[in-house]
């Protein structure tokens, strides 16, 4: 844990619904813990405290239909304002990794791509409820719509998965985006691949990060 005495590691993964995120993550934290030697925290988005698991169960309930976008986005903010205080700070500051299944990068994807609501205000948004933190990595499992639909054939969808195949596909350009313009802090994985090359390809990003906080 010397590395990470002064700060822990806040590490993020993205993507479209279908694309692996849980899955990986999944994978990850009992990696990090037996080969690193890593002492992890893993959260999903929204959730990851009893307040922000609540404001989960409304975004996501199918019966919430008439949620406007602009809600919806307010709602995200607040449950990631919850966990960024009461979980995530304290974590880093003890020298942890938290690994995120979802972060800021959601909102701009789903919320200003998918929804289409003004960029600029989800960024003061984002920037609000997180106090400017930001992950030190961000793992983006990009994935055709397509793909990520016959993937989900089998489960029952909830409000943002009930969207359609084109809204996915405005997400999925709104995450390529943001890897275009912060390309040193998001990296693109193919999320099409074999579980086993995602995770490889994964866990490469990750030791040129333990790296260079060795350095």
């Amino acid at each position: 844990m010397d590395v990470l005495a002064n700060r822990g590691i806040f590490i993020s993964l993205e993507g479209i619904d279908g694309s692996g995120k849980t899955s990986l993550k999944e994978r990850l934290q009992p990696h990090l813990e037996s080969n690193y030697g890593l002492e992890v925290l893993g959260i999903r988005e929204p959730g990851g405290n009893i307040i922000s698991e609540r404001i989960r169960a409304l975004l996501l309930d199918v019966g919430n239909q008439g949620m406007t976008s602009r809600t919806e986005a307010l709602l995200y903010a607040a449950a990631r304002s919850q966990v960024v205080e009461a979980i995530i700070c304290p974590a880093l500051a003890a020298g942890k990794v938290v690994l995120a299944d979802r972060y800021m990068d959601s909102t701009i994807a789903y919320q200003g791509y998918g929804r289409g609501l003004e960029l600029d205000f989800l960024r003061q948004l984002n920037q609000l409820c997180t106090g400017g933190l930001k992950p030190d990595l961000t793992l983006l499992l990009d994935l055709s719509g397509k793909e990520a639909r016959q993937r989900r054939k089998k489960d029952i969808p909830d409000r943002l998965e009930k969207e359609g195949l084109t809204f996915q596909e405005k997400v999925r350009e709104g995450y390529l985006q943001l890897a275009r313009e912060e390309s040193e802090r998001i990296k693109i994985i193919d999320a099409g691949q074999e579980p086993e090359r995602v995770l490889s390809e994964a866990l490469g990003y990750l030791d040129q990060l333990l790296a260079l906080k060795r350095s």
